[in-house]
């Protein structure tokens, strides 16, 4: 019997050949914490090890909470930082973790263990990245290996041209409207077809971050010529298998989809598969408090050209509280360069240093009662981004953007040159 892509990592990374079902120790690639999961790992960490098993092959960025918003923070982060110095390990500073790690560390065919819920990100650049709870990766830490159950694969076609107005943030919107919130519990999201072919690995990194919030335990994109191109641009070209599942590989659920008349999606409160075209919500014409253009689903250069090509020249809405969170330092200096950080305030946003803040409510951005906020971020449920009280509508940065100019929930579609 054939193999998925992520069987054929498994085995690659256990020394046999392996199918789902299956229960392996596997070796890592790398092991990611940051400085909220990094704390909470180090007691375990210490009653198993001294030493990790590898210091070249641990990351830890400080991105969360960063920089610190309060004194409890700090103090969480000085003995982090006071880990790191005793173990040899570089702390990061460097912008959102799955968005630094794509730049610069994950490599097709990896797998990698992430003390992070949307660790499948990395899933874009063609690595089976997972998320763990920190005595997971304490363990890993101090191991470098972990076990699994080898996780069966759901398939997700895709087919047809993005109409105008619409990005993969739309498309994953679709998908997660027909998977719900556990629709894949424990499974491996593979995405292929023609539109995901013609995606390039940022707008790939939204499609298996956002698989996350349908319960996925890693996402996956084969890497192809687009992966190539991603690596080159990021100064990290190195040769890879082009591993592709099996023609007679066994999957658990294979669905299709056809985005050819795609619409602007919107998720509205509470849930992630409450999605709607936004042109229905428009017509309600919901007043926002604020967007946020951030986090590591979508503030990648490619998002902010958009932003900035509907913003250039106007002013957003008077009131109206627009943040723009570059993903890593990376986005934030080729931004700067291209001119986008003097026009977005100059249109009277605020832009703030990479990393989550606003995405979680940690700082930077945090929702009081009943406001309204349109994120470009994952996650929309009661509480997420401050009050409970608070309404958080996810979609593109396209629509983020239109609905700051307009001071309601827009349709980008005319606002797009």
């Amino acid at each position: 019997m054939g193999q998925t892509i992520a069987e054929k990592i498994f085995s690659n990374h256990c020394g046999r050949k392996v199918h789902a079902g299956d229960f392996v120790l596997a070796d890592l690639d790398l092991v990611m914490a940051h400085d909220t999961t990094c704390a909470w790992a180090l007691e375990p960490f210490y009653q198993i090890a001294t030493k990790v098993f590898d210091p070249k092959k641990i990351f830890i960025p400080f991105d969360h909470a960063f920089p610190s918003p309060s004194v409890a923070m700090s103090k969480l982060q000085s003995e982090i930082k006071k880990f790191a110095d005793e173990q040899g390990i570089p702390v990061v500073y460097d912008g959102v973790c799955h968005q630094v790690m794509s730049e610069r560390l994950i490599n097709p065919g990896n797998l990698i263990l992430g003390a992070d819920s949307h660790s499948p990100t990395g899933g874009g650049v063609g690595a089976l990245t997972i998320g763990v709870g920190s005595t997971d990766a304490a363990i890993a830490m101090a191991t470098g290996k972990c076990w699994f159950r080898v996780p069966q694969t759901i398939k997700i076609n895709i087919r047809g041209k993005l109409p105008h107005g619409c990005f993969s943030k739309d498309v994953v919107l679709t998908v997660a409207k027909e998977m719900g919130p556990d629709g894949a519990n424990y499974r491996v999201i593979e995405y292929d077809g023609e539109t995901v072919e013609r995606f390039n690995v940022p707008a790939r990194l939204t499609l298996t971050n956002m698989s996350a919030e349908m319960g996925a335990k890693a996402a996956l994109v084969a890497p192809d010529d687009q992966t190539r191109a991603y690596l080159k641009e990021n100064d990290r070209l190195i040769e890879f298998e082009a591993v592709r599942s099996d023609p007679d590989a066994s999957f658990e659920q294979v669905l299709d989809f056809d985005i050819s008349n795609l619409r602007p999606m919107i998720a509205c409160p509470p849930d992630i598969d409450n999605d709607v075209p936004v042109e229905q919500v428009q017509a309600e014409k919901i007043p926002v408090n604020q967007v946020f253009i951030g986090s590591c689903t979508n503030c990648r250069i490619e998002d902010l050209e958009v932003v900035y090509g509907m913003w250039k020249g106007k002013r957003v809405k008077e009131g109206l509280r627009a943040i723009v969170t570059p993903a890593s330092r990376k986005v934030y200096l080729q931004a700067l360069q291209r001119g986008y950080i003097e026009e977005f305030i100059n249109v009277g946003a605020v832009v703030s240093s990479p990393g989550c803040g606003p995405c979680l409510g940690r700082s930077g951005g945090v929702l009081y009662d009943d406001e309204v906020c349109v994120s470009t971020s994952n996650r929309n449920f009661e509480g997420r981004m401050g009050s409970p009280k608070a309404k958080i509508y996810l979609a593109s940065p396209a629509t983020a953007a239109a609905s700051a100019l307009t001071g309601i929930i827009t349709d980008p579609r005319n606002f797009i040159r």
